[in-house]
Parts: C-alpha cells; sequence; structure tokens
C-alpha cells in the first residue's frame, strides 16, 4: 500500500464516553436510531424516531468551528479526571502524599496545617492537571484540529468522521493512515457531553473499522489516556485489545519539572485490532 500523511506534532489522545450496542454498516454515510419499543408506530412516535437518527458522514468545512468546540470541551473534562479521578490508578503517589501529610504533622506538630495538606496536595494536582492538558489542547488545536481539511481529507488513507443529530454535529472522530506497518490510527474521538448514552461514539469507532478494511490496513491502532473505565470498556467491545501501558507517559506540553512530576502522572494505554496477517 502506498498512503501519504503529514508529520503530527501531537501525540494520539482519544475522548470516549459510554455507548450502547447499535447496529453497524457499511455504507459511506451511516445511519443509526433507537429501536423502536413495538413493531408498530404511530405517527408521533415515527416523528420521534426520525428525530433520534444519528448520520455519520465525512467532515465539511462548515463543520470546523463545531468540531473544534466538540474536541475543546472533550479535552477540558480530563482536567479534574486527570487530577482526582487518576489518582486512583497510581499508588506510589498515594503513598507519597500520604508521606508528605506525616511529615507535615511531625515538622509542624499542627494538627490544623496536617488536615489541610491534603487538600494544598490535591489542590497542586488540579492546577498542574490544567496547566499540562491546556498546552496539549493549545498544541492540539495549532496543529491537526486547526486544519483538519489539510491534515486528514486531502492526504490518501487518513479521514474525518462527524456524527449528526438532527442536523447539529454532535461527535467527531478521525483515522490516520501509517505507511509504515500498514495500520490505521483512530484519533480525536469525542462526542458532545449533551448527547452521551446514546452510542454515538460506538458508532464512530464502527466507521474508522470499516474505513480501515475497506483501504485494506492490516490493523486500527490507538492510543488513550482515559481515566474513566467506560472508555476502555468502549475500545474493548469494538474488538480493541490492549498491547502495552505506561505508568508515566510524557504528554505533549509538559516541562518534566520536579513540581510537574511530582503533582501530574497519567496513564497511557495502547491499543490494536488486528484486522488480517501481513
Amino acid at each position: 500500500m502506498h498512503f501519504s500523511s503529514p508529520k503530527m506534532v501531537c501525540e494520539t489522545k482519544i475522548v470516549a464516553d459510554e455507548h450502547d450496542a447499535i447496529p453497524g454498516t457499511k455504507k459511506e454515510s451511516m445511519m443509526w436510531s433507537s429501536p423502536p419499543s413495538s413493531a408498530a408506530l404511530n405517527p408521533a412516535e415515527a416523528k420521534d424516531v426520525r428525530k433520534d437518527a444519528v448520520f455519520i458522514r465525512e467532515f465539511e468545512l462548515g463543520d470546523q468551528e463545531e468540531v473544534r468546540r466538540i474536541f475543546y470541551e472533550g479535552i477540558m473534562e480530563r482536567i479534574p479526571n486527570t487530577a482526582f479521578r487518576g489518582i486512583r490508578q497510581q499508588p506510589k503517589t498515594q503513598f507519597l502524599y500520604a508521606l508528605l501529610t506525616v511529615l507535615c504533622f511531625f515538622m509542624t506538630k499542627s494538627v490544623t496545617l496536617t488536615c489541610c495538606a491534603p487538600l494544598i496536595l490535591m489542590g497542586a494536582r488540579y492546577y498542574y492537571s490544567r496547566k499540562v492538558i491546556q498546552s496539549y489542547l493549545d498544541c492540539a488545536l495549532h496543529t491537526d484540529m486547526a486544519d483538519i481539511e489539510a491534515y486528514y481529507m486531502k492526504p490518501t488513507g487518513s479521514c474525518f468522521w462527524v456524527a449528526v443529530l438532527d442536523g447539529r454535529v454532535v461527535g467527531i472522530v478521525a483515522a490516520q493512515g501509517r505507511e509504515d506497518d500498514n495500520t490505521v490510527e483512530l484519533r480525536r474521538m469525542s462526542v458532545d457531553s449533551r448527547y452521551r448514552g446514546k452510542g454515538i461514539a460506538k458508532a464512530l469507532g464502527r466507521r474508522v473499522l470499516e474505513f480501515a478494511v475497506r483501504n485494506n490496513y492490516a490493523a486500527v491502532v490507538l492510543g488513550t489516556t482515559a481515566v474513566k473505565l467506560a472508555a476502555h470498556k468502549l475500545y474493548e467491545s469494538l474488538g480493541f485489545r490492549r498491547t502495552g501501558r505506561s505508568e508515566d507517559y510524557r504528554l505533549p506540553g509538559m516541562s518534566r519539572s520536579p513540581l510537574e512530576r511530582l503533582f501530574f502522572q497519567i496513564r497511557y494505554s495502547r491499543y490494536r485490532l488486528q484486522l488480517r496477517e501481513e
């Protein structure tokens, strides 16, 4: 295969949400809707079904503003998740913070300061999570997300899709072909927080898999720093298998200063779905 793709500055990050099973399709434009509760529908019910229909179509230039908004909001959600939920996945950090709290008591002999220590540590985690993630966001918004047409629509072997509900863009996903190992990378998946729980993320993921099959890629790969278990269950439900994990991943935009290393840690997981043997 001979695919050309632009050099990316930022690495892959995925934002995904909870999902339900939905029917797939191999059409260029994909539509799905919530199944009716009975075989027969009255006119009012039929209107509701049409209203709930979600279309997956290729990106158009007029989508740029909404696409960037969905991406921005999805990444910003990662700040509290990384700062607070993320610490549950970091036993070494928990131990270190507990040790610092104990040392605070022995050094100050103040119960008040010791009780405040965990709050100060969590505040520092939030500050550095916001600092690093905003730096990453700025990087993404000035590279591929600044010109989706150039990064994903023009190069052969790559594409960008949007999910549309009732005329409104509610979800996004990209596929970027990699010629060196004949794989396609699933990137930039995000769903508007107001439309989650409808299976949109899974529909977008399936669209990438269909694209990979049609273009004879050997596998689909992705990398994620998602903290929520629902995101990982989504990838597994699509057939992906985890192939690696890094506990101290360097997110683009990190300075790796001592304070940043103390208050910001993130887990990076790699997934792969093998489509055929090379």
